[in-house]
């Protein structure tokens, strides 16, 4: 793990995070937080390959999905693990490119911030539901796919192609109970193994 930044880019929400001393920013590998990494046990791997690709159900309002997500739930991995109170923050830059901001609690949710920047271009025909990802360099190599999300944006299930990974976002750190519900239900009928689930701690909202 590499040095960062004394303070982290300024989230949607507008906090600056300077009250943090210095952050560890995440390696090229640990950046993978919403897009891809290593670490889901070998089991789960060879289940997933017996299945088809998952597919996005419907196509994304770029606009829209803008702002803060925090983390619900997601299949454990490597350089994710440990980390709670987890947030991705996206805005549009004037490049046409998706700025993404993604920010984790080491232990719980009020341990040391580590985070994570980087960009995303869309991939072309996919409706804006499939996104390539760079952190460092000229090279879109992360997938990003939004497999559903509500009408109103309140909630958005991330994958990609191999099933290896998940994420649940929501708009509210801690989701009712009655949305927990579905979105868990949801992820299932999409050939999700929901008991290997990884429930993210969040602070109140």
């Amino acid at each position: 793990m590499t040095r960062g930044r004394a303070t982290p880019p300024v989230p949607a929400d507008g906090r600056d995070g300077a009250s943090a001393p210095s952050m560890p920013k995440l390696t090229l590998a640990a950046l993978a937080l919403l897009v891809a990494g290593l670490g889901v046990v070998s089991g789960v791997r060879r289940s997933h390959r017996r299945l088809p690709p998952p597919m996005p159900a419907k196509s994304v309002d770029l606009d829209r999905y803008m702002g803060r997500w925090y983390e619900f739930a997601r299949y454990d991995n490597r350089f994710e693990r440990h980390d709670e109170g987890v947030t991705a923050d996206y805005s549009l830059r004037p490049d046409g490119l998706v700025r993404i901001v993604n920010a984790g609690r080491v232990g719980s949710p009020g341990g040391p911030l580590r985070w994570a920047e980087a960009r995303a271009r869309v991939v072309p025909g996919s409706g804006n539901a499939k996104l390539k990802v760079s952190f460092f360099g000229p090279f879109f190599v992360g997938n990003y796919w939004v497999l559903d999300h509500a009408e109103d944006y309140a909630w958005s299930i991330v994958g990609e192609r191999s099933r290896r990974y998940l994420w649940i976002l929501t708009r509210m750190p801690i989701p009712t109970p009655d949305l927990r519900t579905v979105l868990i239900g949801r992820v299932r009928s999409l050939g999700y193994d929901t008991a290997i689930l990884h429930l993210t701690q969040q602070p109140p909202g």
